[in-house]
């Protein structure tokens, strides 16, 4: 008959251990799985408005996501002496976003904001 080296056993043994305790984890990372998952804290998916107000009727919302009007985006743009710029009225700076929405609904009237495409920066 045919003797294995003590070292193979081990090998062997080893093996087995190691298949039986990788399982054993495995169970239990998926048994604590939804236990982990509840005191994980929720997240929202839009920020809590920073400032929020009805303009001549369109309701402005600033964030720090961004400027809407309408809830539709507007492209807002930070010049290096802090002020603020839009696609809408790109020749004047505004000191707040806040202030640059009121200009921007002032220069749309009763036009519709498109929905922004995404942008390569």
């Amino acid at each position: 008959m045919y003797a294995t080296p003590a070292s193979a056993a081990l090998t062997r043994r080893t093996v087995l251990r190691t298949a039986f305790t990788a399982a054993v984890l495995a169970g239990t990372a998926a048994a604590l799985a939804p236990v982990l998952r509840a005191r994980r804290p929720r997240q929202t998916l839009t920020p809590a408005p920073l400032a929020e107000e009805t303009y001549r009727g369109r309701h402005i919302a600033v964030d720090l996501a961004g400027v809407r009007i309408d809830g539709r985006p507007l492209h807002v743009m930070r010049r290096a002496d802090g002020s603020y710029l839009s696609g809408i009225n790109h020749f004047q700076s505004f000191g707040t976003p806040l202030e640059l929405a009121r200009a921007a609904v002032d220069e749309l009237g009763t036009t519709q904001l498109a929905f922004a495409a995404p942008h390569h920066g």
